[in-house]
């Protein structure tokens, strides 16, 4: 299904339209809320009012002003657009990510948040940018090909023009055959097979010549809620996956770089996986491909092309029609630090002030797009709850503390160097003094759809914490709780030391379909009044539980695990000192 034409004036209509309109829709119900409560809190006997002080409750006249200045002042969308339009991508450790880091900080500051400041952690490696590129097929005849560089490959130092060549290098007898055929060619590589990684829809992936007839753009019905609900104890089966990422595949992957660039050959051509129409889907090149750090051997050029493209130079090959190809490469690798950092900023409780609760998101994002669903909005709708609950002067228990991330795209490296360093080590679990300290964490990081519910992580005890928290946005659609687990992303990094750690279940919309680490994640791909909707939940949520009596529940602490961080990808040391970089 494609998207109409007008999406960019349809989009600002809706934010006009949020600003005035979801005053009433959102407001005005909740009013009539406030005041059910506060009459049925008077008519209630002393012995009930006892048993509901006892049980979960909801403070209305706080989620009144919550949405109040949500809706009616929101800075949601302009926080968006400064951390995608303005700033760019926020590659970790790029120029990008420090320019929206130092945007962030100034921010928050001006809000009049506290202890607004950057914490390092590392050693991460060099950061990278794309200064320029083109690729143009020049014969048999001029072609404009669409396609990006892969992060942390190098340039080709200006332009350079060369025949391609059609090659299957996935084994090392491949290698073997392939000697002496490569000198002086651009490498158009044959995909090698690699296992499919689950949608967050839960729709399979789609892919050239199996494309899928499904919307591109998708809300949950209440079908798939009720799916989404049903506890899975199927075993996660990770051979296959090791096989394809794990160390073997990786010490492969740094003799087939040797071996080309021994044979002269001049950069790698590869095709975007997913079915094409327009969609690029672009990251970083593997580990034992990439040249991150600094002491990385030499690796060549490597571009992911549009599949329809990368088809039509395959097909022509095929037929055994020359190709050639110019490129023009510009990439930059910067060294300023090979540190990274977190941006952290805090609401002092009052007294509890020594207990925190926890929200966060990943600040950093792939290089193709702007990091718009994945996850500048998730970035921007965090620093609007902290605004929020700081305009509407409401009064925490205990501080509220907010942590955007950075390295999650690399293995969740910053968040977890965060959690050993104030919480305890993974691989040791010796719990530190803090651990005992901190109430829950809330995660966001499944782009923009709308919240439907939240993923219990296995903790049964935090089930009717959040029913009782839900029921006011039930006209908001979030109507569900599912104990099911969900990973790939920061909460993890808490849950694996035993902290409470969530997500919220969100509307795929077309985050698996087209933006999901693509050259289409852009600011066009949000819709405001999902995010609005958010910002209101989170708010609300981090504001109860800085409120309740006790702390949150628990699982048992897991026992030591042993460092999995994938692909041979450097674990990060302990966080240094505080920055201000």
């Amino acid at each position: 299904m494609n998207v109409p034409e007008p999406r960019p004036v349809r989009l600002r209509r809706t934010s006009i339209w949020v600003s005035a309109g979801l005053v009433a829709a959102l407001v005005a119900p909740l009013a009539a809320q406030s005041r059910k409560a506060a009459s049925a809190n008077m008519a209630t006997p002393p012995a009930a009012a006892a048993a509901a002080t006892a049980s979960e409750s909801v403070d209305y006249d706080a989620m009144y002003r919550i949405k109040e200045e949500a809706t009616t002042h929101s800075a949601l969308m302009q926080t968006f657009s400064y951390l995608t339009d303005v700033t760019g991508p926020r590659l970790t450790n790029s120029p990008g990510m420090y320019a929206a880091a130092e945007w962030a900080k100034k921010q928050l500051t001006d809000w009049g948040l506290s202890n607004v400041h950057f914490e390092k952690w590392g050693p991460f490696g060099r950061g990278w940018e794309n200064q320029k590129f083109s690729a143009m097929m020049t014969a048999p005849q001029p072609f404009i090909l669409q396609g990006y560089p892969k992060a942390w490959t190098p340039g080709t130092n200006g332009p350079v023009t060369a025949d391609v060549v059609l090659a299957t290098l996935n084994t090392p007898e491949d290698l073997e055959k392939a000697k002496g055929t490569l000198k002086g060619k651009i490498v158009l590589l044959t995909p090698a097979p690699t296992p499919a990684f689950p949608t967050t829809s839960g729709r399979p992936a789609p892919s050239p010549g199996n494309p899928s007839f499904e919307p591109l753009i998708h809300r949950y019905t209440e079908s798939d809620l009720a799916d989404l609900q049903k506890e899975s104890v199927r075993p996660l089966d990770l051979a296959r996956f090791r096989g394809a990422f794990g160390p073997a595949a990786t010490e492969f992957r740094k003799k087939r770089q040797a071996f080309l660039i021994q044979e002269g050959a001049v950069a790698i051509l590869e095709g975007s996986r997913g079915e094409g129409n327009g969609v690029i889907f672009v990251q970083g090149a593997q580990t034992g491909e990439d040249m991150r750090q600094a002491d990385a051997p030499q690796v060549l050029p490597q571009i992911v092309l549009a599949s329809e493209h990368y088809g039509r130079l395959q097909r022509i090959l095929e037929k055994k029609t020359p190709v050639s190809v110019e490129l023009n490469v510009q990439n930059r690798f910067t060294t300023d630090s090979l540190d990274s950092i977190n941006v952290i900023a805090e609401i002092p409780g009052t007294d509890k002030k020594d207990e925190v609760v926890m929200i966060g998101a990943h600040f950093d994002s792939w290089q193709a797009g702007t990091g718009a669903t994945d996850n500048g909005i998730s970035s921007a709708v965090m620093m609007e709850v902290m605004r929020i609950i700081k305009q509407t002067g409401l009064k925490p228990r205990r501080t509220i503390r907010m942590g955007l991330w950075t390295g999650e795209e690399q293995g969740l490296l910053g968040s977890r160097a965060y959690v050993t360093e104030h919480f305890a080590d993974r691989t040791k679990m010796d719990l530190k003094p803090e651990h005992s300290k901190l109430s829950v964490y809330l995660n966001m990081d499944n782009g923009g759809g709308t919240f439907r519910g939240i993923y219990l992580q296995g903790n049964a005890a935090a089930s009717s914490i959040f029913q009782t928290w839900a029921k006011p946005f039930e006209s908001f659609g979030m109507t569900m709780q599912t104990i099911r687990n969900t990973g790939g992303t920061d909460h993890l990094s808490f849950d694996a030391v035993g902290l409470p750690g969530f997500q919220f279940v969100q509307d795929p919309l077309d985050y698996d379909t087209r933006t999901h680490h693509t050259n289409l994640d852009l600011y066009e791909r949000i819709f405001p009044e999902d995010v609005i909707k958010n910002a209101i939940v989170i708010a609300t949520f981090a504001y109860e539980a800085a409120n309740r009596d006790q702390m949150f529940p628990r699982k048992p602490v897991p026992k030591p695990q042993p460092d999995q961080t994938p692909g041979g990808t450097p674990a990060p040391t302990r966080p240094t000192t505080t920055s201000s970089r």
